[in-house]
């Protein structure tokens, strides 16, 4: 019996074995909100990821600076000469659906919204949410958060989190709604040397 096939897609970097993958093993990150402003989460999100040693690229979007902490920055997603995987997005969040919509339109496959200031503060951060979810929708992105934590990949040491250290590397995936939570059991499973596959703060979900 004869079979005819349809030819095989050329393959993408959005064409992942796992929908996940996006998330704890990313070969592009940009982080939207970078800055060098001490003590604040777009710094700290930035040194955290190019410090990491998961062996990615690590592009700052800065509107307003020509690098971000030694790191060339760009003005935009756009802007950006490679296809980006994860977008780490910190900016404040009204400024956020349309994000979202451009991470869309440049093949971003998804995202963590570390900013807060969604449906915890009230109906007008619910309509921003409901926007963000939309444009998340239409673009076809993975979303994590708002106002979480952030994600982290033990097993390659990728730390897209705010965090001030990343956990040890282990078996067990931990995931939690609420960042204090997430603070609190990290700060325990490094004193009594608990190791973690994967460790995420989901946030608003």
């Amino acid at each position: 019996m004869q079979t005819t096939s349809k030819p095989a897609k050329k393959r993408t970097r959005q064409q992942r074995n796992q929908p996940l993958d996006v998330f704890f093993t990313p070969k592009t990150v940009a982080v939207i909100g970078a800055t060098e402003t001490t003590n604040s989460v777009g710094r700290t999100v930035l040194w955290n990821l190019v410090t990491s040693p998961f062996g990615g690229t690590v592009y700052p979007v800065n509107p307003k600076r020509p690098s971000v902490l030694g790191v060339k920055a760009y003005k935009s997603i756009s802007e950006i000469p490679e296809q980006v995987d994860l977008a780490v997005i910190v900016t404040p969040p009204p400024s956020i659906p349309g994000i979202i919509r451009e991470c869309g339109e440049n093949g971003v496959r998804g995202a963590v919204v570390i900013s807060a200031g969604f449906k915890e503060i009230g109906p007008e951060g619910a309509e921003l949410e409901r926007q963000l979810l939309k444009e998340a929708q239409d673009a076809d992105i993975r979303v994590i958060g708002p106002n979480c934590l952030g994600v982290m990949s033990p097993l390659s040491g990728m730390n897209a989190t705010f965090a001030t250290t990343i956990a040890r590397p282990g078996s067990v995936g931990f995931i939690s709604q609420s960042g204090a939570l997430c603070t609190a059991v990290l700060d325990w499973s490094l004193k009594e040397m608990v190791g973690f596959s994967a460790f995420v703060s989901v946030g608003s979900a």
